[in-house]
């Protein structure tokens, strides 16, 4: 099959915001920008609408339940920030004031995974987790930092509140070819097709599954990747439809505790829907508090690197 991604191209996730906030603020005039002291992102926003930005400064509560009686006046708040804050030190807001009332608020941040060497402290690993377990919250992990802007526009007419998970979003990888593949909240990306294992991934990860599906077709496997970006609702007819394609091989990497995530959502489609498995492989942050490193030093030492996934797709091949 051709190959659909590239391992050159770079851009920023952070611009990408930028600019396609800046353009939402001239179609929507209800469109708010808000963010606790990390607006460097936003700055074409805040230029263009001064009066629709705010940055209440290091306070995540406050910027969310700000933002939840924006929406309460009929606006569209996007809050931008790092996410390891955003998921857990505004949780209780996020819950109650955004959630309960299903008001139409973004959180879009960075930092999700073990990325931007910045300790325990500052890596989001448990939100997905936290956030599929909001009623009413869509969930996304994004990976190729082209998607960010199509994600955010097709957001702008959703109903209930959306989280969307990037990397640091300095230099992000370029996964897909412009137009390659349908963006579409709640339905996963067949990346790669293949018919002996199917890798299951998300964000800062999708490079990492791909790198290691070519690397195994020089050993003669065939291994698919689906960039389930979507992890709530997450696309359980995809899921269905591999585990027919591909013999039940499962294996499942993701940037993210190992138990809560998207392993954790596969397994319960698979349980719900009686899927019959030959094997599944779960790849992720193990019970531990990561430490400091290079993300991709991290996986490695944790057991999700490259090697690690090689290992897991060929065990689930020999199923």
């Amino acid at each position: 099959m051709p190959v659909t991604f590239t391992f050159g191209e770079m851009l920023s996730a952070r611009s990408v915001i930028g600019s396609t906030l800046a353009e939402l603020g001239d179609t929507y005039d209800n469109l708010w920008v808000l963010t606790p002291d990390i607006g460097a992102t936003l700055v074409e926003f805040r230029e263009k609408f001064p009066d629709r930005f705010i940055d209440v400064g290091l306070a995540e509560q406050v910027c969310v339940g700000i933002a939840a009686g924006l929406a309460y006046d009929g606006n569209i708040p996007v809050v931008s920030g790092m996410l390891p804050f955003l998921s857990m030190r505004a949780l209780e807001q996020v819950r109650s004031d955004v959630c309960y009332p299903n008001l139409p608020v973004k959180i879009i941040g960075t930092h999700g995974g073990l990325v931007g060497n910045g300790g325990s402290t500052h890596y989001a690993v448990e939100d997905l987790a936290l956030m599929c377990a909001l009623t009413n919250m869509t969930v996304t992990s994004v990976g190729d930092p082209r998607m960010v802007g199509e994600v955010l526009r097709q957001s702008m007419t959703m109903e209930g509140p959306l989280y969307i998970r990037l990397a640091v979003g300095k230099q992000d990888m370029v996964l897909y070819e412009e137009g390659q593949h349908e963006v579409r909240i709640g339905k996963g990306i067949v990346a790669r097709e293949g018919t002996d294992v199917t890798i299951f991934t998300h964000g800062t990860v999708v490079a990492q599954s791909l790198q290691a599906a070519e690397q195994l077709a020089g050993e003669g496997l065939s291994v698919r990747v689906v960039d389930m970006f979507t992890l709530k609702p997450l696309d359980a007819d995809l899921v269905e439809r591999c585990a027919a394609e591909t013999d039940g091989r499962f294996v499942v990497l993701e940037d993210h505790l190992a138990y809560g995530g998207l392993a954790s959502r596969i397994s319960d489609v698979v349980t719900d829907r009686g899927l019959r498995l030959t094997a599944f492989e779960r790849l992720g942050v193990p019970q531990v508090y990561a430490g400091f490193g290079e993300d991709e030093q991290l996986r490695d030492k944790h057991g999700y690197g490259l090697e690690a996934t090689l290992a897991a797709t060929r065990r689930a091949a020999e199923r």
